[in-house]
Parts: structure tokens; C-alpha cells; sequence
């Protein structure tokens, strides 16, 4: 094959009377062999090589590698795939733009170009974690918390305002706007991208790497994309390709139609509890079978932003007659869907009825087959029936306890001048919130129409329940308006509160004060309910120890219940005013009055919205910044310090340090999130990151969030592994972040231990159990254990954005053989660890650690390397993959 199969494949194709020049796909396998059933996800990557070809980064090798997964399902080669542009939130946007504004300080230290630390392609950053539930139930909800927000954040928008002038190709959808992952989805999401290029235009196929796990939603819209650590996508920005190996893709065929009564949350939490099962880690997943001929986009988009919870890199949907009707609908132009549908067509991207490509491995589903579900009471994958959650929850109860009595009664509180008590399994908390739903008009528009029913017959909110509605994008407003749902769902404490985030990622805000204390007072195990993605321990709020994923017709329906005790397949969910038992069948919308409510969306609603999507409020347009090429750091600031990961980096790397006399800072077990290792919620006044707030002058009032003041350095290492539910094994019975300093036998905070050992000059190491690291794409949890010391994490299986962040901060990801946990070598957490030769690691390589006991005995465990390219080895021995780019750019 010869080397100029890039411009043997360059091709010309019309759509709405324009001339757009393409890489060709069908052209390039007159050199490469039939491609056509290859999967359409790896179309698109295909494309992406051909068009990047540079006999470098890009070679004839890794093309036929690429063509030639056919043969096996199956390919062993890493590739160099540079997505068209990056999508960030605040809470990642934030620390990237000061890690950028670091890099400029570096390269300008090292005598080097600061106009080089620009992006190269588009960076969009929406602004949508910060909104916080602080009021609710009423109608000026929305306008206080936004108030607040502004009023917290000030610095932080700022900051984020000064790198929109700074920084080139870099924009910014301003708070209040709605859900990164909406947006992307209703009007940053092109399909096909087309760009001017020497006086050509050139098409080809969107796709994205964005600082949020659930960045996958797009592939609905048949956009390749998924989430990465801040730091990658920053590499990504600035013109780094993103080193990944060759995917397995599982084929998931769906067949059949919904059930009446079921939804697509139903759908994708059956979706994700087979895809766990299956085992999806670091493979694609394509959807298939003439069930998507049905399946509106809304319900494939809430189907593929799930794809971190069933722990695939993404869920792809390829283009098809509903991928453009949805374009229309969403206001893109015709000429955009004109190009779409003749590019998806001429590169056998399209989905055509019966099409079945070849996939590494295939699952099938009659969505006829799904059942009304949610998921908890810890982990989205843990599906449970309706009819079964009062014994699921009992079981969580009983857990909790350690024990199978309980007997928790309920607690007397006053409200508002109001008796009432707290019962055992309350809900507290009914929030219609998060990307995955509040943008599908089938399921907001079932929660308004069973609200219509329940306020008609008289049923009323239980008091205790703090119930809120965050929709995703301000059309979902529009159309429920349009409806005239809007003031049944106020009448039951659904108000509109925001236009972000809010619960689903922590910022669910404070029960009020006589719930909270009861709650203690009794112990009680409460619930949240919420129409999310995650539902961690201690991640909605650090009260509620059961958090449940559910549509927002059953999100309403719980607020109505109010306990998790009741069965809602069987029980009555409240009394008429005639006393009469109302039970959910009863209010449950049927299939044609949501179809009739769905009609009311229209293109003019989403045109409205986003003709000034990058306007802003007053508030937002009052902010002033200066405008200059480096940011002027301010000493005081405790929300945007200069962070420290650069200050000794030199010109060339320095060889590889081996790790001696490591000792163990925290031994974790199954499980552990990123929210663990990071949290991103309230900051205990009493916590180390508290007392450093509290010593720099910053009032408890004003402490606002972890995932705010990830721009602080300070703040995020003192918080790192301070989640209140983690357990460190080193101290049994222990809940939140403790630890020892070794070989003493005081418990203190991690933080503070760390501190010991960095005087000490002790290098650290963590264990841990399965899938560590896995939930949000959150870069701290490799920042923070990399300011601690930590130098190697050891577990029995990685997520995978955690365990690429952990590379991408000089951190070794390395795995225990098969078979082999910290329980079976009996660690205690008292071992000292060595590991030698790190000069001569090589990708996936067997590495011996020694482990010495507290007795002078001494274990060798084959471990394995789990950086798994050279790419990737390249970034650890320059310690990271920031550190790579600007020594890149020096030279």
C-alpha cells in the first residue's frame, strides 16, 4: 500500500449545491479490502487515520490495522485519534485553564513561546456544575440560586472569562444556560463537520474528547466521543493526538418496542446492568437490530450517556432517518442535515434496515421484555424492579446496621410550625435532575402529566421530601410550559431551580434544618430519588445513605410516597379527597398522552433558546476582566492558585526514580469512585481542606463545594480522600479519610499523614480492590494522590479514564496477577513496598514488587504494568503528559 493512500482516497461530494472534499472510505479499500461491515465506530476512526495521515503519528501500519480487525473482531496496535474539537464543564474547565495558564508560566520560565499554549482545535466550556438547591418549592427558587451562584463563583467566572480573551478558539456558554451535555446534544453537536482548508472545503465526521464521563450522551447523534481526564483533553487542545489501542466493539442488538407504561430510563438501566455483566471496560459498544427504528433520538442519547456506568468507553448509534429528523427538530440547517445524510451515505456510515456488521462479541434485548426499574440504593448497575425496592432497600438498611434487627422509629420534628415525623426509609430527596433525562421530552413530559393526574385527585408532596427540577436546557421549560404542565409540577414542590447539574453531582444543597436533625437524632436510613446517572455513597448528600436512579414520572411518584418502604407496584401512593386509596396506575400517563405532549416541541423553541446561547445574564455580562496573554495570580485567592506541577520541571526529563521503602498511605477496597479519592460536594468545617479555609479568612457560609475550588491546589490535596463514606482497611471500622502514619499507630487524616511522609522523604503507594477509579472523569483523583506522594497505585482492576489520568500525572497504574488481592497476601497496610528497574519498563511488562512485613519478611508479587502503550510510557517518563507537551513545545 502506498504511502499517499491518504491522497489516493480524497474524493468530492455535493449536498445542497456546495462541493465538499472528503477521505473517502470506499475508495481507500480498493487498497485495504472490503471494509463494509466494519463496525460504523470504527468508520469513523478509520476516517480520522486516513485524514491525518502523516507516515508519523499516522502511519500505513496503523491504517491496515485498523481495516484489517475484520479478520479477528479484534486488533493489537495502538493509534493516534485526534478528535475535532473538546467539550469542559466548570468544575474540569476551571483547573484546565489554570493548568494552562501554568503551562504559559513554564514554557516562559524555560525561554520557550507562550503563544504556542494555545488550543488548536475548538474548545467549548459550559458552564453547569455550580448551581446549588440552596431554596426550593417555591417560585423564586431559580432566581435565588442564581443569585447565589453568581455570588459564590464570582472569581472562578472571572478566571474563566479572562481565558475566553486569552486563549484562541476557546468559548464559553455562560451559567444558567443548561447541561454541557444538552447543549452538545441540541446545538454544539454537528454530525459532520465541515472547515475551510486552503481554499477547500473539507468534510468530515464530528467527534469529541470532553473532561466529563458523560460526554458519551453525543454518540446518539452518531458523534464518536467520550470523557477524559482534564489533563488529556488539554493535551487533546493543544495538538496532541489521543493515544489509545484499537477498540473491541460489542454489538448490543435491540429488538421490539417499550412496553406502555415503560420508559427509556427503564431501558437504559436494564441496558447497563447487561452491559456490567457482559464486561465492557475499554471496548465500544454499537448499537444495532430494527428496534432502532423506533427508538427516538432523546432515548438513544439517554442510552449512550450511561455508557460510564456500564463501563464502556462509549455506546455508539450510528446515523439514520432519526438522526435527521432530530437535526431538524433541534433548528440545525438544512444545509447541515443535507450534508449529514449524503456524507453518512457516501462513507457507509448510514444505518440501513438489516445492517449487521462484524463485532467482537453481541447481546441482544426485546425491549418488550424491560420492566418499570430503578437502580440503587449504591451503584447505577445494581437494577432492581419496582415491586422488589422495599426489600432491596431493607437489605441496604439491614446492611448498614451490619445487623438483621431494626427497629428505627420515627423521629417528632416541627416544621413551619407543623408536627410531623420522620419515618424510617424517608425520602428526602425527589430531584428530576441530570443530563441522562431532563432532555428527553418523553419522560419530563410523563413526570408533568402524572403530576396533572396526582394534584387533580388532591395528592400532596410529603413534607420531608426536598423535591426539585433542574432541567438540562431551557427548551424543556418551553415545552412543558407549552403543555400547561408546568404549574402541576410546581404545585407538588417540583419548581424550577436551576439549569444545571444540581443534585445529580452533589449540589443538592441542605435538607432543611429539623430534617437534618432528626435524621441524626434517630439514625435513620433515608433515601434519595433521582432521575441521574450515579448514586455513590455520600455523593447526593452526606445524610442520605440510599440514593436510587429512576425516571421522572417515578421521581414524582416517590415524592408523593415519600418512603422507600412503600411498594409502588402494589401499594397505594396516597388518598384522594374522598379517602379513596390512589395508586400509581392510576396516575400514570398513558403512551398516547405523553405522544401527544411530545408533539408540542418544536424547531422554533430550540432556535429561541440558543440564538444567544453565549450572551449571558446581567450578571454574567457585568463581569470585567483585563485583558493579557499570562493571568495575574493573586496570593490570597483560595479559589485560583498557581499550581505547583511545574515548578521543578526542566528542559529534559530525569530518568526514572525507583521506588524504595514505599509505605502504604490508604488500602481501599471494590469500587472505589473517583468521587472517593475527590470528592466534589460540601467541605467539612472540621476537615483539613476546612481548617485551610477557615485559617485563609473564608467564613463556613461561603465554603461552597469541592468541584469549586478545584483551582486551588491547597484546598483539592487536603481534600483528596476525604469523601465521609470512604473506608481505609488500614483502620477497620473507620469511616472517612483516616489513615496511620507508619509504623506509629495514631489515626489522623491522610492529608496530614502525607505531609509526615514527605518530611520523612517516604514515597507512597495506595492498594486497592476492582474497578478503582471508576464514575466521573475527574482529574483531581490523579492530582491529588500525586501532590500526597503517592507514586504507585496497586489494585485488582482500573476504570478506565482513572487509570489514563493516573499515567497522565507520572502515577504507576499497576495491577495484581489474576487471582492474587491484598486478602490473599494478608496485607495489613504495614508492608513497606520496593519496586526496581523502572528504567526498563516496557507497556504491559511484569513488574516484581517486593513487599517487606512488618516482621522483616519479605513477598514478591508479579504484578502487571498497566500502561498499555508506548504513548503512554512516553508521558510516564516525562512525568506526564503536560510535562511532554511543553517539552514538545521547546523544542
Amino acid at each position: 500500500m502506498s504511502s499517499t493512500l491518504r491522497e489516493a482516497s480524497k474524493d468530492t461530494l455535493q449536498a445542497k449545491d456546495k462541493t465538499y472534499h472528503y477521505y473517502s472510505l470506499p475508495l481507500a479499500a480498493k487498497s485495504l479490502g472490503d471494509i463494509a461491515r466494519l463496525p460504523k465506530s470504527l468508520k469513523v476512526l478509520l476516517e480520522n487515520l486516513l485524514r491525518w495521515q502523516d507516515g508519523e503519528s499516522v502511519t500505513d501500519e496503523d491504517i491496515q490495522a485498523l481495516a484489517g480487525w475484520l479478520k479477528n473482531a479484534h486488533a493489537d496496535r495502538e493509534i493516534a485519534w485526534r478528535p475535532a474539537r473538546v467539550l469542559m464543564q466548570d468544575f474540569t474547565g476551571v483547573p484546565a485553564v489554570v493548568d494552562l495558564a501554568a503551562m504559559r508560566e513554564a514554557v516562559k520560565r524555560l525561554g520557550g513561546d507562550t503563544s504556542k499554549v494555545n488550543p488548536l482545535s475548538p474548545v467549548d466550556l459550559v458552564i453547569d456544575h455550580s448551581v446549588t438547591v440552596d431554596h426550593f418549592g417555591d417560585d423564586d427558587a431559580f432566581e435565588e440560586n442564581v443569585r447565589l451562584e453568581m455570588e459564590r463563583n464570582h472569581e472562578r467566572y472571572m478566571f474563566l472569562k479572562w481565558g475566553k480573551q486569552a486563549f484562541s478558539r476557546f468559548s464559553v456558554v455562560p451559567p444558567g444556560t443548561g447541561i454541557c451535555h444538552q447543549v452538545n446534544l441540541e446545538y454544539l453537536g454537528k454530525a459532520v463537520w465541515s472547515e475551510l482548508q486552503d481554499g477547500e472545503w473539507i468534510a468530515y465526521p464530528d467527534s469529541l474528547v470532553g473532561t466529563d464521563s458523560h460526554t458519551t450522551m453525543i454518540n446518539g447523534l452518531g458523534v464518536l466521543g467520550w470523557g477524559v481526564g482534564g489533563i488529556e483533553a488539554e493535551a487533546a487542545m493543544l495538538g496532541q493526538p489521543v493515544s489509545m489501542l484499537i477498540p473491541d466493539v460489542v454489538g448490543f442488538k435491540l429488538t421490539g418496542k417499550l412496553r406502555e407504561g415503560i420508559t427509556a430510563t427503564d431501558l437504559v438501566l436494564t441496558v447497563t446492568q447487561m452491559l456490567r455483566k457482559h464486561g465492557v471496560v475499554g471496548k465500544f459498544v454499537e448499537f444495532y437490530g430494527d428496534g432502532l427504528d423506533s427508538l427516538p433520538l432523546a432515548d438513544r442519547a439517554t442510552i449512550a450517556n450511561m455508557s460510564p456506568e456500564y463501563g464502556a468507553t462509549c455506546g455508539f448509534f450510528p446515523i439514520d432517518a432519526i438522526t435527521l429528523e432530530y437535526m431538524r427538530l433541534s433548528g440545525r440547517s438544512d444545509d447541515l442535515v443535507e450534508l449529514v445524510e449524503a456524507y453518512a451515505k457516501a462513507q457507509g456510515m448510514w444505518r440501513n434496515p438489516g445492517d449487521e456488521p462484524v463485532f467482537t462479541s453481541t447481546l441482544e434485548l426485546d425491549m418488550g421484555d424491560v420492566e418499570a426499574s430503578l437502580a440503587g440504593p449504591k451503584r447505577p448497575q445494581d437494577r432492581v424492579a419496582l415491586g422488589d425496592v422495599p426489600k432491596a432497600f431493607a437489605a441496604s438498611a439491614e446492611l448498614e446496621l451490619n445487623t438483621a434487627q431494626r427497629d428505627r422509629q420515627p423521629v417528632d420534628y416541627t416544621m413551619n410550625g407543623q408536627p410531623y415525623q420522620l419515618p424510617d426509609g424517608a425520602v428526602v430527596i425527589a430531584a428530576i435532575t441530570s443530563c441522562t433525562n431532563t432532555s428527553n421530552p418523553s419522560v419530563l413530559m410523563a413526570a408533568g402529566l402524572l403530576a396533572k393526574k396526582a394534584v387533580t385527585l388532591g395528592l400532596k408532596r410529603q413534607p420531608w421530601v426536598k423535591a426539585s427540577l433542574a432541567p438540562g436546557s431551557k427548551v424543556v421549560s418551553d415545552y412543558l410550559a407549552q403543555a400547561k404542565l408546568t404549574p402541576y409540577l410546581d404545585e407538588l414542590g417540583f419548581n424550577l431551580v436551576g439549569y444545571g447539574c444540581t443534585t445529580c453531582i452533589g449540589n443538592s444543597g441542605p435538607l432543611p434544618e429539623p430534617i437534618e436533625t432528626a435524621i441524626k437524632k434517630g439514625d435513620l436510613t433515608v433515601g434519595a430519588v433521582l432521575s441521574g446517572n450515579r448514586n455513590f455513597e455520600g455523593r447526593i448528600h452526606p445524610l442520605v445513605k440510599t440514593n436510587w436512579l429512576a425516571s421522572p414520572p417515578l421521581v414524582v411518584a416517590y415524592a408523593l410516597a415519600g418512603n422507600m418502604n412503600i411498594n409502588l407496584a402494589t401499594d397505594p401512593l396516597g388518598y384522594d379527597r374522598k379517602g379513596d386509596p390512589v395508586y400509581l396506575k392510576d396516575i400514570w400517563p398513558s403512551a398516547q398522552e405523553i405522544a401527544r405532549a411530545v408533539e408540542l416541541v418544536s424547531s422554533d423553541m430550540f432556535r429561541k433558546e440558543y440564538a444567544e446561547v453565549f450572551e449571558g445574564t446581567d450578571e454574567w455580562k457585568s463581569i470585567q476582566v483585563e485583558s493579557s496573554d499570562t493571568y495575574g495570580w493573586q496570593s490570597d485567592s483560595t479559589y485560583i492558585r498557581l499550581s505547583p506541577f511545574f515548578d521543578e520541571m526542566q528542559a529534559q526529563p530525569a530518568p526514572v526514580k525507583d521506588i524504595h521503602g514505599a509505605r502504604i498511605l490508604a488500602m481501599l477496597g471494590d469500587s472505589v469512585t473517583t468521587d472517593h479519592i475527590s470528592p466534589a460536594g460540601s467541605i467539612k468545617p472540621d476537615s483539613p481542606a476546612g481548617r485551610y479555609l477557615q485559617n485563609h479568612g473564608v467564613e463556613r457560609k461561603d465554603f461552597n463545594s469541592y468541584g469549586s475550588r478545584r483551582g486551588n491546589h491547597e484546598v483539592m490535596m487536603r481534600g483528596t480522600f476525604a469523601n465521609i463514606r470512604i473506608r481505609n482497611e488500614m483502620l477497620p471500622g473507620v469511616e472517612g479519610g483516616m489513615t496511620r502514619h507508619l509504623p506509629g499507630t495514631e489515626a489522623m487524616s491522610i492529608y496530614d499523614a502525607a505531609m509526615l511522609y514527605q518530611q520523612e522523604k517516604t514515597p507512597l503507594a495506595a492498594i486497592a480492590g476492582k474497578e478503582y477509579g471508576s464514575g466521573s472523569s475527574r482529574d483531581w483523583a490523579a492530582k491529588g494522590p500525586r501532590l500526597l506522594g503517592i507514586r504507585v497505585v496497586i489494585a485488582e482492576s482500573f476504570e478506565r479514564i482513572h487509570r489514563s489520568n493516573l499515567i497522565g500525572m507520572g502515577i504507576l497504574p499497576l495491577e495484581f496477577p489474576q487471582g492474587v488481592t491484598r486478602k490473599t497476601l494478608g496485607l495489613t497496610g504495614e508492608e513497606v513496598i520496593d519496586i526496581a528497574d523502572l528504567q526498563n519498563l516496557r507497556p504491559g511488562a511484569t513488574i516484581p514488587v517486593t513487599l517487606t512485613r512488618s516482621d522483616g519478611s519479605k513477598e514478591t508479587v508479579p504484578c502487571r504494568c498497566r500502561i498499555d502503550t508506548a504513548t503512554e510510557l512516553t508521558y510516564y517518563q516525562n512525568d506526564g503528559i503536560l510535562h511532554y507537551v511543553i517539552r514538545n513545545m521547546l523544542n
